[in-house]
């Protein structure tokens, strides 16, 4: 998916009043004030508020995608791929919080079907990393074996959430990446055989 320039700095403005004022607040009129042109010029770059929303999401999953597969491949240990994928999220995140409204996708999940799905997408594709990690480190018995790769999946991603909304809802107070490192350190504890 290739996005022009305007389109990014458009949708990361829309990121911004999603994460300040939620869905609600994302209108055409809103969204080209923030931008400092008429609302016809942002039809000239996207079709409608739900075609940003849409690119939005499929940006995100895409450099999510590719920043997993870059920031991965020269690990060994399955505990450093996770340390280092979660790294990654933290670094994207304190550089772009507007983005965060893909975390926190309850006001995006009852916007459309093709919303839902490109939300789901990028669930998917955190799945797909964490499932290949744990199995890995299943298999080097460097993670427990007696809970299910599904659940560990659920767990770790459910933590990452709760983090970052603590994060959020702190008004992006503390050091992100820092109390991350904590809270890894925390579920490898979890996740070690006894």
């Amino acid at each position: 998916m290739e996005i022009k320039p305007r389109q990014l700095e458009i949708i990361e403005a829309a990121g911004e009043i999603l994460t300040q004022s939620g869905l609600a607040g994302l209108t055409t009129k809103n969204l080209a004030a923030k931008m400092g042109f008429s609302e016809s010029a942002l039809y000239r770059h996207f079709k409608s508020k739900e075609d940003i929303l849409l690119t939005m999401l499929k940006y995100l999953a895409e450099d999510m995608d590719a920043r997993f597969e870059n920031t991965i491949s020269n690990i060994e240990s399955p505990k450093e791929k996770l340390k280092a994928l979660f790294n990654s999220q933290f670094i994207f995140f304190k550089q772009k919080p507007h983005f965060l409204i893909a975390i926190f996708s309850d006001g995006l999940l009852e916007a459309s079907t093709e919303i839902n799905t490109a939300i789901n997408g990028i669930m998917a594709i955190t799945k797909k990393y964490l499932i290949q990690i744990i199995k890995e480190g299943q298999k080097q018995q460097q993670f427990t074996n007696e809970v299910p790769v599904e659940d560990l999946v659920h767990i770790i991603m459910g933590s990452f959430r709760l983090h970052m909304l603590q994060w959020h809802i702190s008004g992006y107070t503390f050091d992100l990446k820092l109390k991350g490192s904590k809270l890894m350190t925390n579920i490898f504890t979890l996740m070690s055989l006894k």
